[in-house]
């Protein structure tokens, strides 16, 4: 295919999970790919099969949004995730890693102008490569860590996504019958925002003379992991915090999907 640069260019950090992928599951045994990934009762060859099912799927919506045609919906869905746990292990792998390339590479030569319709959200390329990033980065991590306990998320993914944090708060934030507000004041990159847990969960930029049941302050990395459920305590770097509330409020505020 053909590479339109910007499309390129707003592909980039889309490749780099790619690459960082392949660069951790590439030459892996099949007792290696049967062995624990982070997500509760899957194995990493099973987070493979994850993402490689996804990527045929989105090629096929990305794929009909470029062509002007209507992007398919659930009805696509079973018969990909079938076919994809009948693989073996070793499968998993090598398909994956075929399906993730051929579908980065279809972003990459897209139009910049195209827009691509996907569960009520209109994206452009560069919001389409956040939305699938959101997902890419993350599971890459949970196999990651499996092989490397100090593993982080990539910085060029976590600079990415940071802002993004609030409707995956709104989707997966588990809401509280006692109201409280943390404020969070992040590093790498630096913000200062408040997660507000009630009937559901929100991230706002925090205001200047507010008032809060408690403060945390913690790596920009290791608050995308918070939100994403991934931050148990023998995954989190140094933090620090104050007021009545705090990290383990927020953990389960976040129970991760």
């Amino acid at each position: 295919m053909s590479t339109t640069p910007s499309s390129q260019h707003a592909a980039a950090p889309l490749r780099a999970s790619h690459e960082r992928l392949a660069a951790l599951v590439t030459g892996l045994d099949e007792d290696a790919l049967l062995a624990p990934s982070y997500d509760d009762d899957w194995s990493i060859g099973k987070v493979l099969s994850h993402l490689g099912s996804q990527a045929e799927i989105f090629d096929l919506m990305v794929a009909a949004a470029a062509a002007g045609e209507p992007v398919p919906g659930n009805e696509v869905f079973g018969p990909v995730w079938e076919r994809w746990d009948a693989k073996a292990p070793v499968q998993w792998r090598d398909d994956l890693l075929r399906a993730d390339r051929a579908h980065l590479e279809r972003v990459e030569s897209l139009d910049p102008d195209v827009r691509i319709p996907l569960f009520g959200t209109d994206y452009d390329v560069a919001g389409y490569v956040r939305f699938r990033l959101a997902e890419h980065a993350v599971h890459t991590w949970d196999v990651a860590v499996a092989l490397d306990p100090a593993a982080t998320v990539s910085p060029d993914a976590v600079a990415l996504l940071l802002d993004g944090l609030g409707a995956t708060a709104a989707r997966a934030g588990r809401g509280s019958a006692t109201p409280f507000r943390v404020r969070v004041g992040t590093t790498d990159p630096a913000r200062d925002l408040v997660v507000t847990v009630a009937d559901g969960v929100t991230i706002a930029p925090a205001e200047q003379d507010d008032s809060y049941d408690g403060s945390v302050d913690l790596p920009a990395e290791a608050f995308l992991r918070l939100v994403t459920g991934r931050l148990d305590p023998d995954h989190t770097p140094p933090f620090s915090e104050s007021g009545a509330r705090g990290l383990a409020d927020l953990r389960a505020a976040f129970p991760g999907y």
